[in-house]
């Protein structure tokens, strides 16, 4: 193989731009530190995201659902003490999801396990 030294020239360019060492002035250094301590001032007051919490939505989606299956037993059976049992069974579920909520909420951590997190837009803009 045959080397080519047509492009010495420009060898030598590249070599002396990589050896330049050109450091900023200490007055636009400070100056630049500053700016990203008052953004990063302004970062941690802000949270970067929005948490919305969701840990009542099963409770009031069962209360919604026995509610209306309650309604539904005492519009569409005829027979008065087979109706009041099927609302009752509604009413007993109903509460039922409304004893669990409350046991999630105080034994288990479902306040955080059912959160959705919205991140903000520009935040770092």
């Amino acid at each position: 193989m045959k080397y080519n030294n047509s492009n010495t020239k420009t060898e030598e360019i590249i070599r002396a731009s990589i050896k330049i060492t050109d450091t900023p002035d200490s007055e636009l250094n400070n100056k630049l530190k500053a700016a990203l301590y008052q953004q990063e001032a302004v970062l941690q007051k802000q949270p970067a995201t929005r948490t919305l919490s969701l840990w009542f939505l099963p409770m009031v989606l069962n209360l919604v659902i026995f509610s209306l299956l309650a309604v539904l037993a005492f519009t569409m059976i005829e027979n008065v003490y087979l109706a009041y049992f099927a609302a009752g069974i509604c009413l007993y579920a109903s509460i039922a999801g409304i004893l669990l909520t409350i046991v999630g909420v105080k034994r288990a951590n479902i306040k955080e396990d059912i959160t959705i997190r919205i991140e903000k837009r520009g935040v770092l803009a």
